[in-house]
């Protein structure tokens, strides 16, 4: 369960993540498509685990992912440049794809062929 602490932070990050990756992966990402889905802080506010789902047209999400992680710091210190009056510190981020879509899709595929 987490904190109210926790919850706000994570808005926080989702809203101001997901503008960083609105603006900057025209242009870093090759027009790939990606949208930050959740963001997960851990109790001691050092860690957030940030969930990304990636749309590119014939491309691999893998790779996209990995250029991501590299990038990770630059996008940290953006974001830090964004909560530098709400945040004393700005958690590591970790990059991970969310599948739940991929998953739900193959619910469904599922339930209609039985």
């Amino acid at each position: 369960m987490e904190s109210k602490r926790q919850n706000r932070i994570s808005k926080l990050l989702l809203k101001d993540l997901s503008e960083i990756f609105q603006y900057d992966s025209k242009l870093l990402y090759s027009g790939a498509m990606i949208t930050v889905t959740k963001v997960s802080v851990s109790p001691d506010l050092s860690f957030a685990r940030v969930y990304v789902s990636i749309f590119m047209p014939g491309g691999d999400n893998e790779v996209l992912l990995e250029e991501i992680r590299m990038q990770g710091r630059q996008i940290r210190h953006k974001l830090a440049q964004r909560v530098k009056n709400q945040l004393r510190a700005v958690p590591e981020l970790q990059f991970h794809i969310d599948d739940s879509l991929d998953y739900i899709e193959n619910i469904e595929n599922l339930l209609k062929d039985s």
